[in-house]
């Protein structure tokens, strides 16, 4: 009887074995996870509406690779690593909350600044809950468990950032009852001239299924375009204002952002291995950059003593799509 060869079990990390390397915590826990992209033509092995939505847009995506499953973030972000880290930055929000409170800083903000911070700060966990929802979509629909990953981390940071806005509106209405502060957020939102291109941009990104243009446009346009003008901006106002606690709370969610930044960058260079992909990404580019400069010069035309707010966020923003090889 001739022997019968004895076959080796596959680990689990096996699909890294061409590495010829013992795989990183990140790559044995983030990479090939995904069942929805094994078969084009049936994705979830069923047939029906949600196999036609991931043939249309996933599958249909104009946005092509070869391999998207070779995507890696920079950070090499898993969930035990995003805890520690992000334990660290609560503490450090936490800290700051605490000493501004017992320093009382709200109730010794300038009169004229106050509403200010009603009609362009409290709002803002509207358009960052949309980010968060968008991350959900864009995780459950990407190519990739890498992107997937990225993207529901990035969910994380802006739910946790929108409830931290949250507290300061509470803490604000505390101490100026009647500001509008934990009222009149959502009527801000809905209807103040300052917010409507935010919230075009916002409710275009949520029915923007296509899974590449839907990154594209959370991810390049809408994000960085808000954190310009409601971080960045705001915060120099806030400066000139004696408001010293919204400045450090807008540089401790830009940590957050510059990390988010960095997978958007390292995904958006991956896309362009492909040539036929720059022509995707400059004709989306077209269709998006007039809304992105439409909701900064409407929101930032509205911050005090910051004159040239407008001007500085629109020409930040073209440097940022030059650095992610867009042509702007």
């Amino acid at each position: 009887m001739p022997e019968v060869a004895q076959l080796r079990p596959l680990k689990t990390w096996s699909h890294l074995a061409a590495q010829r390397r013992r795989p990183s915590e990140y790559e044995i826990v983030s990479t090939n996870l995904l069942w929805h992209t094994r078969d084009a033509d049936h994705p979830w092995d069923v047939d029906g509406f949600m196999g036609d939505w991931y043939t249309k847009n996933l599958f249909g995506s104009p946005l092509k690779h070869k391999d998207w499953n070779a995507f890696r973030d920079p950070d090499e972000t898993v969930y035990r690593t995003y805890n520690i880290q992000q334990d660290g930055q609560e503490s450090y929000v936490d800290g700051l909350l605490e000493q501004f409170a017992r320093d009382e800083h709200d109730a010794a903000l300038p009169a004229a600044w106050v509403p200010v911070l009603a009609k362009l700060y409290t709002p803002l966990r509207y358009p960052l809950h949309a980010i968060q929802m968008n991350c959900g979509y864009l995780a459950s629909i990407s190519p990739a468990s890498t992107i997937s990953g990225a993207a529901m981390f990035q969910g994380g940071d802006a739910l946790r950032w929108l409830s931290r806005i949250a507290y300061r509106t509470r803490e604000l209405a505390n101490a100026h009852p009647d500001a509008g502060f934990a009222r009149d957020e959502r009527k801000n939102w809905e209807i103040a001239p300052e917010w409507q291109g935010f919230r075009e941009l916002a409710e275009k990104m949520l029915a923007t299924y296509d899974w590449g243009q839907n990154f594209f446009v959370m991810n390049t346009i809408f994000k960085p375009a808000l954190e310009e003008a409601a971080l960045k901006q705001l915060a120099l106002g806030a400066r000139r204002n004696q408001d010293a606690l919204l400045p450090l709370l807008t540089e401790a969610q830009l940590r957050d952002s510059a990390r988010s930044q960095r997978w958007t960058s390292a995904l958006i260079e991956m896309a362009m291995q492909e040539p036929s992909n720059s022509t995707v990404l400059n004709d989306w580019e077209k269709q998006w950059v007039p809304l992105a400069d439409k909701a900064i010069s409407t929101y930032c035309d509205a911050i005090p003593d910051n004159p040239t707010a407008k001007k500085t966020a629109l020409a930040n923003m073209r440097q940022y799509w030059a650095s992610v090889g867009l042509a702007a």
